[in-house]
């Protein structure tokens, strides 16, 4: 893997807004930003860990060359068919807010006008999910971070990120997006399992409570879920569905599972191309 260069996962939704046959296409994606911390040393998080903090040269030249390329490639997701940048974007792996400011302030993104959903989480390394949208074409109305409270084998908590709600209008319609990290398989798939089946249970708990005041609420739930389409998180507790001519009404609808089966994996690992982690859905309410 070149030196700046990181990969990403993204999904592209388009989103139809039909009038005398006419419709527009929106791209709505998700990116995992790679541990983008910044260079300023913070005692309250872990990010003497982060690969810009272990840099013996120029940090500040590796950390705006980091956000250069990625703004750049967020730029182009979407483009060939939205003749845009996506509109609403959820993030992962973030520091804090002042990262992303960087991020949508380059030549890139500038002109675009992305406004920032950034809540704090306790995660251990100090990393958090976010939402980016373009003022322009999403009104965001609420925004609220739901606590993943989890433990380890000694019973003590385990920090990891917040999921995050941001409910808002994308073209007169409303749409509810949910961001996620879900927790890594630090330890072995087997072992860490159950946490992500825990985070899992929480997304079943807020898409509840969305449709408690809407039942037919538009809903996309994405991130980094650690986990394949297959996986009980998301097969058997989450019930997403792969096959689309069997999704009903209030079901959850998982386009990433046809590419999982058909070996058209998300996301590659330090250029490993024979064993590709498939980890990062875009699961949709019908």
């Amino acid at each position: 893997m070149k030196k700046y260069f990181f990969l990403f996962v993204a999904l592209t939704v388009s989103i139809t807004v039909f009038a005398q046959k006419e419709y527009q296409i929106r791209t709505v994606a998700f990116y995992n930003l790679e541990n983008l911390f910044d260079t300023i040393n913070d005692p309250k998080k872990y990010d003497e860990a982060s690969p810009i903090m272990e840099y013996k040269g120029d940090k500040a030249d590796v950390y705006w060359k980091k956000i250069d390329n990625m703004a750049k490639v967020v730029s182009l997701i979407g483009t060939k068919d939205a003749k845009n940048s996506p509109v609403v974007i959820g993030v992962s792996e973030i520091e804090n807010r002042s990262v992303l400011e960087d991020l949508i302030n380059t030549s890139y993104l500038k002109n675009k006008d992305y406004g920032i959903i950034h809540y704090e989480s306790p995660d251990a390394r100090g990393i958090d999910v976010a939402l980016l949208y373009q003022k322009a074409f999403f009104n965001p109305v609420s925004h609220k971070s739901y606590r993943l409270k989890i433990f380890k084998e000694n019973g003590k908590p385990k920090y990891t990120r917040d999921q995050l709600l941001v409910s808002g209008y994308l073209d007169g319609e409303l749409m509810h997006f949910i961001v996620n990290h879900w927790p890594s398989r630090s330890g072995g798939e087997k072992k860490s399992s159950p946490l992500r089946e825990a985070a899992a249970k929480l997304n079943v708990e807020i898409i509840a409570e969305i449709q408690a005041t809407d039942p037919e609420a538009k809903i996309i739930t994405m991130g980094d879920f650690n986990d394949d389409p297959t996986n009980k998180s998301i097969k058997k507790i989450l019930k997403a569905n792969g096959k689309k001519a069997e999704v009903s009404a209030s079901d959850l609808y998982n386009p990433m599972e046809d590419m999982h089966r058909r070996g058209l994996n998300t996301l590659g690992y330090r250029d490993n191309i024979k064993n590709l982690v498939k980890k990062v859905n875009v699961i949709t309410v019908s």
